[in-house]
C-alpha cells in the first residue's frame, strides 16, 4: 500500500466519483479542497487529512484512512474513508430536495405518455355515465349540457 495517493485517483477509487475526469474536474473547477486550500488532480494525498467535496446544494467531508489508486468494491469503501460530513450537511439536502430543487418528482412536468393516456382514459365520457348505448340514446341529449 502506498502513502500517498494523487487525489483525483484517490477521489475515483473510493468511489465519491463515478469516473476520474470527473474527479479531475471537480478538482481544476475549486469543488475539492484539502487543508482549507483548493487542489489540483496530481497533488498527493496522505493518510488522516480531510478531503471536502462540494456537490451542490452541499459540502461532504471524507477523512482519508487509507491511500489508494485503484478502484476498490463498495463494500471495501469503509476501510477507504470515513464520512466525517456535518449532520447539518445532510439537513440542508433534505431540504432541497423537499422544495423541489433535486430529483424532480415524477408527474411535476411535462406528461408521459403513459401519464397521457391515463388522463384520457379518465376523461372519458363513458367513465362519468354518459356513454352512448344503443338502448340509452333517446334518455340523454347530449346538446342539453
Amino acid at each position: 500500500m502506498a502513502e500517498t495517493a494523487r487525489i483525483d485517483k484517490w477521489l475515483w477509487a473510493s468511489r465519491i466519483f463515478k469516473t476520474r475526469s470527473i474527479a479531475a474536474d471537480a478538482c481544476k473547477n475549486g469543488r475539492v479542497v484539502v487543508n482549507n486550500a483548493n487542489v489540483k488532480p496530481s497533488r498527493p494525498l496522505k493518510v488522516g487529512e480531510v478531503v471536502h467535496v462540494r456537490k451542490p446544494p452541499i459540502t461532504y467531508s471524507f477523512r482519508v484512512l487509507k491511500c489508494i489508486e485503484q478502484r476498490v468494491g463498495a463494500k471495501l469503501v469503509p476501510e477507504i474513508y470515513e464520512n466525517v460530513t456535518d449532520p447539518k450537511q445532510y439537513e440542508l439536502l433534505e431540504m432541497s430536495r423537499i422544495s423541489g430543487f433535486i430529483d424532480r418528482q415524477r408527474g411535476t412536468g411535462r406528461p408521459t405518455k403513459k401519464d397521457r393516456r391515463a388522463m384520457d382514459a379518465f376523461t372519458d365520457p363513458a367513465l362519468f355515465g354518459f356513454g352512448i348505448d344503443e338502448d340509452d340514446e333517446d334518455e340523454f341529449d347530449f346538446d342539453e349540457i
